[in-house]
């Protein structure tokens, strides 16, 4: 039995990173981390439906980067049954959220419920959108933007948390069933990336503790990470990057921590 590759001999680095025919789409895609894998994937030739509820940031990322933006309520389901004018999607990135920090016992419900129906109940509905298609094409990319906080919790944040969990059996399932249909279903888990959202909870915790923002970020924020900094959105966005290209065909079912050793303790 031959153990080289059918691929090795013709794969090269750039036909890797080639991703012109195929059709993106990116949630969250506003700002942050959304954009920045909007912007990776449209530079390597991909097309890209940006959605956000933010309607004017969403388009102007998707003017920017010659997609399509859509502007869409994620926590209203019945709108994700199918892609946005039926779109053929080649390539689907999970990653809009948002946050609440409250103790279990003070936590509204429905605040828990949104986050839940938001960074949980949306993704399946898109992936349950999408999986025909890319069953059909025999070719399919799904990347869940989940976080150190889907391997490791933390106080206060009982629904991020939980939520963030359920990404990530909903991931490995999805590769599960993917699989013997060339459809591949990954996590990444960055620490605190540096957006807008983050850099908002920096100054709040810093008037809070009544230290500077720097002191918030390695003694509050990252006193579990080895590494005393934010992770850059574009870094989420080159992770990502390979983990839609050929190279990454045999991976599947993973989690891909960018935590700076959070999660090795």
């Amino acid at each position: 039995m031959s153990t080289s590759s059918p691929t090795s001999t013709t794969l090269a680095p750039a036909a890797a990173a080639d991703l012109t025919g195929r059709t993106a789409l990116v949630t969250g895609a506003a700002s942050g981390i959304g954009s920045a894998i909007a912007r990776a994937l449209a530079d390597r030739g991909a097309h890209v439906i940006a959605a956000d509820r933010d309607d004017d940031g969403v388009r102007d990322v998707a003017g920017q980067i010659g997609g399509t933006p859509w502007t869409v309520d994620l926590t209203d389901l019945a709108v994700l049954d199918r892609p946005p004018a039926d779109a053929a999607i080649d390539i689907l990135v999970n990653n809009a959220g948002i946050q609440h920090v409250s103790p279990i016992e003070q936590f509204d419900p429905a605040d828990f419920s949104r986050i839940i129906t938001l960074m949980l109940e949306a993704p399946f509905m898109l992936i349950r959108s999408v999986l025909p298609h890319m069953y059909a094409r025999g070719w399919g990319r799904i990347v869940n933007i989940s976080s150190v906080h889907g391997l490791r919790a933390s106080a206060y944040k009982s629904a991020y948390v939980a939520a963030k969990h359920g990404l990530e059996g909903l991931s490995k399932t999805t590769a599960l069933e993917g699989g013997p249909h060339g459809v591949t279903s990954n996590c990444i888990n960055p620490a605190y990336v540096n957006t807008p959202l983050v850099q908002q909870q920096i100054a709040d915790q810093a008037q809070v503790h009544g230290l500077a923002e720097h002191e918030v970020v390695e003694r509050i924020m990252l006193a579990e990470s080895s590494i005393k900094r934010l992770v850059e959105p574009e870094e989420v966005a080159s992770l990502a990057l390979w983990l839609v290209s050929e190279h990454a065909g045999m991976v599947t079912g993973a989690s891909y921590t960018m935590d700076g050793g959070w999660s090795a303790r």
